[in-house]
């Protein structure tokens, strides 16, 4: 059924997910790795956002689980590309 007037966490998802894409183009076009490497890092960050404004409108939990986890993972990433890009972990 098509809503003519979304609700407001709807209209979240969708801007975050134009997000994504401008954070996407910066991820290919991005002219260095620590470009590429924050966009990454933009783009794990508005998947949060999206899983957790997902979870508000289905109203499940378990969206915000898997969220929290894939923030600590995506945090985890980021630091070890961090790393490896200013040659301390070689």
């Amino acid at each position: 059924m098509i809503l003519l007037f979304p609700e407001p966490f709807e209209i979240c998802v969708l801007v975050l997910a134009v997000l994504i894409l401008v954070a996407l183009y910066r991820l290919v076009a991005g002219p260095t790795s620590p470009d590429r490497v924050v966009a990454l890092d933009a783009i794990n960050t508005l998947v949060v956002g999206i899983m957790f404004a997902l979870g508000v409108i289905f109203r499940e939990n378990i969206f915000v689980d898997v969220a929290i986890l894939y923030a600590v993972l995506s945090f985890i990433g980021t630091i070890y590309y961090a790393w490896y890009i200013g040659g301390r972990y070689t």
